[in-house]
């Protein structure tokens, strides 16, 4: 079909037909000629009483890209069909440029928090230094859906302001957005954040526990390594394997007695975290457990106990030609 029959008004005729399934056959006939469409009768078709049409509507003004359809897109994430709302928070997410994140920052005093939380997430990747300001007072937003996406795109944008209400966001009500407020935290400088990382070791939340001993592991400070070894005393063991793992990455060698001891553990992860943490540090006095896991029932373990094996004989041969240099 021409661009011609596109424009023509016999064709849009066809998307105010009575009938909804002629409307879905305008729309699906016309999705492999995309570009040759007009904004408006799609914005138009929107709000068509059939869900399909709009769902498909949606569909090809996300192919289009064109960021004057983004309000009306925005309108679409409040609609009564779950599968529209699905289609128009995945759409938002490919507009690119200036004009889409403008088009997007007066949706974030939308009443609806579902709507202010999918257009959270479409700023992310725009990377729109507008969206600073909105985005922290969205760290108090009312529903913690919203206040986990803020948090995450605030860590995308790393605006040095962001710091401070990101730190609050470490004492939220809700877990899930003190962890990833952990996360985000860790983009900035790690020095300076240490004790807030520390803290978050003893947050109430297991999860929120994890994500710090993995994030103090990546931060490459020695200052870490006391509220790490503690948390190889955690009662979840999901805290502890992170430890461990943190451990070995910040080569603490101070606790290789306690990471043979976690070879006898009866959780597979901690035998296996504390294997290849040992091969790391290549520890020597961790070859007679590391032996004996080699015979461990979890196949896992098995090749983390032959790699640190092989890092430990590795190490000694190096050390051995370097003695004789």
């Amino acid at each position: 079909m021409s661009a011609s029959s596109f424009e023509s008004e016999t064709y849009w005729a066809r998307l105010r037909d009575p009938d909804p399934a002629q409307r879905q056959l305008a729309l699906t006939e016309i999705a492999d000629s995309v570009n040759d469409l007009a904004v408006e009768p799609l914005l138009e078709a929107l709000a068509d009483s059939d869900a399909l049409v709009r769902r498909l509507a949606v569909g090809l003004l996300e192919e289009l890209g064109d960021a004057a359809a983004v309000p009306g897109i925005i309108r679409c994430l409040a609609d009564a069909d779950r599968e529209v709302r699905e289609a128009a928070a995945t759409a938002l997410r490919e507009f690119r440029g200036a004009e889409a994140a403008t088009a997007l920052l007066p949706a974030l005093d939308h009443p609806d928090a579902e709507v202010r939380r999918a257009v959270i997430v479409a700023l992310r990747e725009l990377k729109d230094e507008r969206a600073v300001r909105p985005l922290v007072n969205a760290l108090e937003d009312p529903a913690p859906s919203v206040r986990r996406e803020a948090v995450i795109t605030l860590a995308y944008l790393r605006r040095p302001e962001s710091v401070e209400p990101l730190k609050r966001r470490l004492r939220d009500s809700e877990e899930a957005v003190r962890r990833v407020a952990v996360g985000a935290l860790a983009y900035f400088n790690g020095p300076a954040l240490l004790d807030e990382f520390l803290q978050a070791l003893a947050d109430p939340a297991w999860h929120v526990r994890t994500e710090a001993a993995i994030v103090l592991g990546r931060s490459g400070l020695s200052g870490a390594v006391p509220g790490l070894r503690a948390a190889l005393h955690d009662p979840f063991w999901q805290v502890q394997k992170e430890a461990i793992t943190s451990l070995g990455r910040l080569s603490a060698t101070i606790v290789v007695p306690e990471l043979i001891a976690l070879l006898g553990s009866p959780t597979p992860d901690l035998r296996r975290a504390a294997a290849y943490a040992l091969g790391e540090l290549k520890s020597s006095a961790a070859t007679e457990g590391l032996r004996a896991l080699t015979a461990d029932p979890d196949v896992e373990v098995r090749k983390a106990a032959l790699l640190a094996l092989t890092s430990i004989s590795q190490n000694g041969v190096a050390r051995a030609k370097d003695s004789h240099s």
